[in-house]
């Protein structure tokens, strides 16, 4: 049985990254084939090529044209790209080459704080700034519009009065660590 194949894109520490290239480390049905990174000194870099994970760099401007990573995606013969903490928006181009097989993890309840520049600690501060009451992830498939396509999974946790921004991070990196895998498991293996 051929495996499916994984790419992650990710543009930081990459621990969500690294949580889905352990999860399916020993899987009989899924491989990471490689990590791709817009940012040449992330340390996803060293991490994925610490398991022995290949590592694809691409400019911000090789992103956004859409050719290169549609390439390199192709030639990789890539069923799934996982986003795990990728900054830049997708192309059009790898949109239409993988119609519902993106899939994203947004720290927060989507719809609420998604869209532009609503990525990590920006969705953090502006969740506690308005007193909400919980917050969450939502793993969703990527469309043309930022934190607009298909809804996944969503998990929830509440905010306490005495809720920091630290404090907060911890409990949405807890439920991304928890769900992430376990929910793109689900959705690619039917």
């Amino acid at each position: 049985m051929k495996k499916i194949n994984l790419a992650i894109f990710a543009s930081g520490t990459g621990s969500n990254a690294m949580n889905i290239i352990q999860y399916f480390k020993n899987s009989d049905a899924v491989q990471v084939q490689f990590v791709l990174s817009n940012k040449p000194d992330a340390k996803i870099i060293t991490s994925a090529q610490d398991e022995n994970v290949k590592v694809l760099l691409a400019s911000n401007a090789e992103v956004e044209e859409g050719d290169k990573i549609v390439e390199l995606c192709t030639a990789h013969d890539i069923d799934y790209i996982i986003l795990a903490g990728f900054l830049r928006k997708i192309p059009l181009k790898l949109i239409e080459k993988y119609p519902s097989q993106i899939i994203n993890i947004h720290p927060s309840l989507l719809p609420k704080y998604g869209g532009k520049g609503m990525y990590g600690a920006n969705v953090h501060k502006a969740v506690l700034e308005n007193k909400e009451q919980e917050s969450g992830i939502t793993i969703h498939i990527v469309n043309s519009e930022f934190d607009k396509g298909e809804i996944l999974a969503q998990f929830k946790c509440a905010i306490s009065n005495e809720e920091t921004l630290e404090s907060l991070q911890q409990k949405i990196h807890y439920l991304e660590h928890t769900n992430f895998p376990q929910i793109i498991e689900k959705t690619i293996i039917k």
